[in-house]
């Protein structure tokens, strides 16, 4: 493959990315207007958010394990088109149970988009670029949300939030038939059928049933697993209600609220990166530095979140927000790169769903949710001072993974004299 289509490989799942999270975060920057045109509950706004990350939790694993053996290609085009439908499905909604239903199948189409994207992309490019290429891919939900929130506050406030929902479901369509059209299974994989290594068979059935306990065959993984999903509890927290938080204690407009908003997920993402690129740099001679990176990250936004919403509203408060909003998900790049060195090539894109699985189910689902239900009793301020203390959960369980990581990778290498295919020794 060339080096120029790897990098439109990459640019377009990063596109769809960006497609998939403005679906998933326009909602929040609509908030203030579904609370005051249907009377709703925090607990039950941030359930229309939680519930498109629960989806994708529950059926990550499945429709990736479906995605390696059918066709990862085929997988993201027709996942795209589920999710822009389901988003269009939104912006007619009558009411909160509509609108459930709606953001429940943007969680269905959205549930494999994530690990199967960046399998296919961690599958064109060099190893040793995999927890910068693994950040910068992940960070483009943050990147979305920006576009999400942004350009949804916009639109609402302009013509109705309607119209910021269709605004999201069109573009998702138009990128998915560019997709479709562009990126082959094929054009990924030259010299072979497109589904010559997925096809169903006693082989590959035996193989699967032999990789797949190596999911969970060590404690690193399982920490990174868990660590990565914990630490995401406090970032999927702040996209979902910043703009509600600065519309209520900055007293901002729709627009201005959903602007601010979107440059603190920018923010985010631009966090992503920086601790995916300093994962590969500061990892290059001592693969262990992964785990310090994350863990900094960790015990960084723990710190800087938790002064933050004990400070008055205003600049100083705003400045220390920025800062452990950077942090907050920094993890993402050395979890993802971590979970890759200690899983089969083979099913990278199951590896991918089962982080995702774990980020959805103790991070992204309940992030969002929890924090509504204690906005309801403590208001949302309170709420969000409690957020940051996750972030310890996190903390312990990178701690753990680190202090198995070189034993694991030691054991689960394969013998240097018969390799598994696509298993060589792994670079960090």
């Amino acid at each position: 493959m060339t080096r120029s289509y790897a990098w439109v490989v990459f640019a377009l799942s990063f596109g769809l990315l960006l497609s998939d999270y403005m679906s998933r975060q326009v909602l929040n920057a609509v908030f203030p207007m579904l609370k005051a045109d249907w009377l709703l509950s925090d607990a039950r706004l941030g359930s229309l958010s939680g519930i498109v990350a629960l989806m994708v939790g529950l059926l990550t694993f499945p429709l990736s394990l479906l995605a390696d053996r059918w066709g990862r290609v085929r997988t993201l085009v027709a996942a795209a088109t589920m999710w822009s439908l389901a988003t269009l499905g939104c912006a007619v909604a009558a009411s909160y149970g509509q609108m459930f239903v709606g953001r429940l199948f943007v969680g269905i189409g959205e549930a494999a988009y994530g690990s199967v994207g960046i399998a296919v992309v961690l599958s064109v490019f060099p190893r040793t670029l995999r927890a910068t290429l693994s950040g910068a891919f992940i960070a483009g939900g943050a990147f979305g949300s920006v576009l999400g929130i942004s350009i949804g506050g916009a639109v609402a406030e302009a013509y109705g939030w309607r119209w910021a929902f269709g605004v999201m479901g069109v573009f998702g369509l138009v990128l998915a038939g560019v997709y479709a059209v562009v990126v082959t299974e094929k054009r990924l994989a030259p010299g072979r059928e497109p589904t010559e290594d997925q096809a169903a068979g006693p082989g590959t059935t035996a193989r699967l049933r032999v990789l797949l306990p190596r999911l969970f065959s060590s404690v690193s993984v399982v920490s990174a697993y868990i660590g990565s999903g914990l630490q995401l509890f406090v970032a999927g927290a702040l996209i979902a209600w910043l703009p509600s938080y600065f519309n209520r204690y900055y007293e901002m407009p729709t627009a201005k609220a959903g602007a601010t908003a979107g440059l603190f997920a920018l923010v985010i993402g631009v966090g992503m990166i920086a601790g995916g690129f300093a994962s590969d740099r500061f990892s290059r001679r001592d693969p262990i530095r992964k785990w310090s990176v994350a863990i900094c990250c960790s015990v960084g936004s723990l710190v800087l979140l938790t002064a933050a919403f004990r400070l008055p509203a205003g600049p100083a408060q705003l400045l220390v927000l920025a800062l452990g909003a950077l942090l907050c998900a920094g993890t993402a790049g050395p979890g993802a790169a971590m979970v890759a060195n200690l899983t089969p090539a083979a099913i990278a894109a199951t590896a991918f769903a089962t982080l995702t699985l774990a980020q959805s189910l103790l991070g992204l689902a309940p992030g969002p949710a929890v924090t509504g239900m204690l906005a309801d009793r403590l208001g949302l301020l309170g709420a969000l001072q409690l957020v940051p203390l996750m972030a310890i959960a996190a903390t312990a369980a990178f701690l753990i993974g680190r202090r198995w990581y070189e034993r694991d990778l030691r054991r689960l290498a394969p013998p240097a004299s018969t390799p598994e295919p696509g298993e060589q020794e792994r670079s960090s």
